[in-house]
C-alpha cells in the first residue's frame, strides 16, 4: 500500500498532533499510517478523506498484493 497521508499533511502545513485533534484519530495511529505499517479501517480512512476533501483512494493507494 502506498500512503500519501504525510504528503497531504505537510501540504496543509499541519503536524500529526494537529491532525489528530481535528480528526479525532490518535497521533499514534496517524504515525503508523504514515509509516505504512497499518491499514486503516474504513471509518479512519473516511475521516481523513473528509478532512482533506479528497477521496480515500488518493490517500491510500492499494496495490494488488495488498488485496
Amino acid at each position: 500500500m502506498i500512503v500519501k497521508l504525510k504528503e497531504l499533511r505537510e501540504k496543509f502545513n499541519i503536524t500529526q498532533t494537529e491532525l489528530s485533534i481535528k480528526t479525532n484519530i490518535s497521533r499514534q495511529t496517524i504515525n503508523t499510517l504514515e509509516n505504512g505499517s497499518y491499514i486503516p479501517s474504513l471509518k479512519t480512512a473516511k475521516k481523513l478523506s473528509l478532512f482533506f476533501n479528497t477521496s480515500i483512494e488518493s490517500i491510500f493507494i492499494f496495490e494488488e498484493e495488498d488485496l
